[in-house]
C-alpha cells in the first residue's frame, strides 16, 4: 500500500507503508469524534450478493483492522451486523494484536442501533462486550431479553433513536471514539445528525449496479467532505475525508 495524498516531506509516495505506518495515517487526537468506515464500487453500490466482501482487498481488510484497533468501539445498525454475521471484535486475532501493539485493550463494544431492538437474544453478538442503542418505542420484552443476556441496553429517544444522546451516553461510558461501518440508514441518520467527522471510504475498481447503495435516501441538507488523505493499493482507493467543521 503507498500513500498518493499528501506525501510528507522527505517520504516518497510510493513507499509501502507497514502497519504501524497505516495505524499513525489513521490515528486521531484525543477526545470525541465519529468515523465512518464503507466500501464501495466505482457506481456507488456496498455490496455484491448482499456482502460488503464482494467489493474487498486484502488492503481493506488492513485498513478495516486498523480502524478498529485505534477504535473505542464498533458502531453498526442491526441488519448489517446482521447481514454481515458480525462477531466481538475479540474474535478477530489481527484485530487483538494490532490492539495490544497500540496499548488498547483486547476488547472493543460492538454498538448496535436499531429502533426496534432487532438483535438476537442467542446471537453471537449477545455478550456483555455488546451494547444496544435502541428507543422507548422497542419492545420492552425484547430489551429484557437482550439485558438478560449481558448486553447492555441504552434507551435514546422515544419514537426513534436519538444518534446525538446515545453518542452523549457512551461517552459517559469512557466510549468516545467510534468507527461507524454501516449500513445505509444508520449512515444517512448519523449525517442529517451532523454527527460523523470523518469518512473513510474504500473505492473499489468495480461495476456492481443494483439499489444498494452508500446512501439509502436524501439528505436534508449537502454534505461536502474534505478530502484529506488518499492511499492505494492494486487499483483500489482509500480515501480519508473530514466532514463538517
Amino acid at each position: 500500500m503507498r500513500r498518493l495524498h499528501p506525501s510528507p516531506a522527505g517520504v516518497p509516495t510510493d513507499g509501502e507503508l507497514a502497519d504501524d505506518d497505516l495505524a499513525a495515517a489513521y490515528a486521531l487526537p484525543p477526545g470525541r469524534s465519529v468515523r465512518v468506515d464503507f466500501v464501495t464500487s466505482l457506481d456507488g453500490a456496498i455490496a455484491v450478493g448482499g456482502r460488503s466482501a464482494g467489493l474487498g482487498s486484502p488492503g481493506d481488510k488492513r485498513v478495516f483492522r486498523v480502524l478498529r484497533a485505534l477504535a473505542d468501539a464498533v458502531l453498526v445498525g442491526a441488519g448489517t451486523a446482521t447481514a454481515e454475521d458480525y462477531r466481538p471484535v475479540a474474535a478477530d486475532p489481527a484485530v487483538v494484536r494490532l490492539r495490544a501493539a497500540l496499548g488498547r485493550p483486547a476488547e472493543a463494544p460492538v454498538v448496535v442501533v436499531s429502533r426496534r431492538a432487532s438483535l438476537d437474544p442467542a446471537g453471537r453478538l449477545a455478550a456483555p462486550s455488546t451494547v444496544l442503542v435502541t428507543c422507548a418505542a422497542a419492545d420492552p420484552g425484547r430489551r429484557a431479553a437482550l439485558a438478560g443476556a449481558g448486553v447492555g441496553v441504552l434507551v435514546c429517544g422515544d419514537a426513534d433513536v436519538d444518534l446525538r444522546l446515545a453518542l452523549d451516553e457512551l461517552a459517559a461510558r469512557g466510549i468516545e471514539q467510534l468507527v461507524c461501518e454501516g449500513g445505509p440508514s444508520l449512515l444517512s441518520a448519523a449525517l442529517d445528525a451532523g454527527v460523523v467527522d470523518e469518512l473513510d471510504l474504500t473505492i473499489s475498481p468495480a461495476l456492481v449496479g443494483g439499489e444498494a447503495r452508500l446512501l439509502d435516501r436524501t439528505l436534508a441538507d449537502v454534505v461536502r467532505p474534505r478530502l484529506l488523505q488518499v492511499l492505494e493499493e492494486d487499483g483500489v482507493l482509500f480515501t480519508r475525508y473530514a466532514v463538517g467543521a
